[in-house]
């Protein structure tokens, strides 16, 4: 499988109901439906090149605890072999992150319980290493949130969240952009840039990301991945070309 290089493409599938679907900056009321079939666009991803896949149970982080687990396992069967399948998503408790590695994930991503208690996250990371365990950093008004990014959910400053992080051995932050996911109006570089000068770990960037130039940017920044989703779906950025981009 593969692993986390200098800069890493992350094509992401987005599961609600077992369908492949993109939201608009987390509001399940503004849901485009992709597809019905989530292993054959993971299929499609695998076959253009793609060495990582970013799999999110969109039902779980509402839950609080995975729901689409069947999907994820029939992901993970189809592509596993050619490509690594990090998945997010209502993953909370030991017992959720487990059965997600069991299932054929190379990487989880956890996000509110960590925020919650960063001890979590550092039991995690001593237990299956700092390359299978990643956080998710979702970014509102300066804040990192949890909770399916719930409006109203608490939060706390983002370089502090990611400084007790990285305190217990955290080293990959996924990092979305709430008020830019699923519009492709590009990503934050002044929020990617003052985290990256903060020296805590490898940043992945998410939401926003809609050109070849937005991945240069970020890649020159020094973001050590970037994941996109709505604008490899609807086919306004071309995978292949991405993947140019990215590392060897």
């Amino acid at each position: 499988m593969a692993t986390a290089t200098a800069f890493d493409i992350l094509p992401a599938i987005d599961l609600r109901g077992g369908r492949v679907v993109r939201l608009q900056q987390g509001d399940f009321a503004r849901e485009t439906v992709y597809d019905d079939d989530a292993v054959a666009v993971a299929r499609g991803f695998a076959a253009a090149g793609a060495r990582w896949l970013h799999v999110v149970d969109l039902d779980g982080a509402r839950a609080g605890a995975p729901v689409n687990g069947e999907a994820v396992r029939a992901i993970a069967e189809a592509v596993g072999e050619r490509m690594s399948v990090e998945v997010a998503g209502g993953l909370r408790t030991a017992g959720s992150v487990a059965a997600m590695l069991a299932s054929g994930a190379a990487r989880v991503v956890i996000g509110t319980a960590a925020l919650r208690d960063p001890v979590f996250a550092g039991d995690l990371v001593a237990g299956y290493g700092p390359t299978r365990i990643a956080l998710a950093i979702d970014v509102r008004d300066g804040l990192a949130v949890g909770h399916g990014w719930v409006p109203g959910a608490p939060g706390v400053d983002v370089l502090e969240a990611i400084g007790r992080l990285a305190d217990v051995g955290v080293t990959t932050f996924e990092v979305t952009a709430i008020d830019r996911d699923g519009l492709l109006g590009g990503p934050d570089l002044a929020l990617y840039e003052r985290l990256i000068a903060s020296g805590h770990g490898g940043i992945i960037a998410s939401g926003g990301i809609a050109s070849l130039g937005d991945l240069q940017a970020l890649r020159d920044l020094g973001c050590s991945g970037a994941i996109v989703g709505r604008a490899f779906l609807d086919g306004s950025l071309d995978l292949v070309a991405a993947l140019e981009l990215g590392s060897p």
